[in-house]
């Protein structure tokens, strides 16, 4: 059997390696890109193939738009190599960082940072990759809980995170023609080192998330990586345009 490759930006830590394992268990190879973590990408990429996946890292800055055509370049090539083909079947958008910082206080150069890595960065590195995604295929999206609730100090963050929120309907219907499906997943609160590992290592936010939760916790990065399989699993090709928050019912 033909083993789908999925092409994971972000898969060096957190979420991003999370969902790369867990795709690798359900008999999936791997392409991840790393920003400046190589050597973590590489155990990652190790990780998986103790699994029996094959898996790849390749370097990548999503807020550089400008590197997108090399980076395609790379990865037509080690499609070819490799995998001996010239496509891939799964595209999730997840690379990104946080910024925890007042709307009276957020700077311009803040700001233009989380655009251009959170929306710029995914919408002009889809497009480029195009080509390479099978028709048929699926992308997946990130968004947050906070693009449907406002806590202080997320204005910029969740702006962004709600632009991408409209593109993934936009993309699921112009895509479509070719049986591409896109939907955009959303996680609350997880324990990770993502805005500096706050809600894992400060138990009073950690304490919060926990109380405002119907499941009574903070996430865990396998929370996550479980949904991102199951949204990329063979069973939910009907399933398009979708936003799909898994938070553990934060908010509700």
């Amino acid at each position: 059997m033909t083993r789908k490759i999925a092409l994971i930006t972000g898969g060096s830590r957190g979420l991003g390696k999370n969902a790369a394992i867990k795709l690798a268990k359900n008999h999936r190879d791997i392409i991840l890109t790393y920003r400046t973590q190589q050597q973590e990408a590489e155990a990652v990429v190790r990780e998986i193939e103790a699994l029996g996946a094959r898996a790849l890292a390749l370097p990548l800055d999503v807020a550089d738009s400008s590197s997108f055509d090399a980076f395609v370049i790379e990865v037509k090539s080690q499609l070819q190599t490799r995998w001996q083909r010239d496509s891939f079947d799964y595209l999730l958008n997840n690379a990104g960082t946080g910024l925890h910082a007042a709307f009276t206080e957020t700077t311009e150069q803040q700001f233009d940072q989380l655009v251009n890595i959170h929306f710029k960065g995914p919408f002009f590195l889809t497009q480029k990759l195009l080509p390479l995604l099978v028709d048929g295929g699926r992308i997946l999206n990130v968004s947050s809980g906070l693009a449907r609730f406002s806590l202080p100090g997320s204005s910029a963050y969740a702006a962004v995170k709600g632009a991408m929120e409209v593109l993934t309907r936009y993309q699921a219907k112009e895509l479509g023609t070719r049986g591409i499906t896109v939907n955009i997943i959303a996680p609350g609160a997880i324990e990770t080192d993502f805005s500096g590992g706050m809600v894992r290592d400060n138990a009073e936010v950690n304490a919060f998330v926990a109380a405002q939760t119907a499941l009574g916790r903070a996430g865990l990065p396998d929370d996550i990586g479980d949904a991102i399989a199951l949204i990329l699993s063979d069973g939910s090709g009907w399933m398009t345009a979708q936003r799909i928050e898994v938070s553990g019912g934060m908010f509700i």
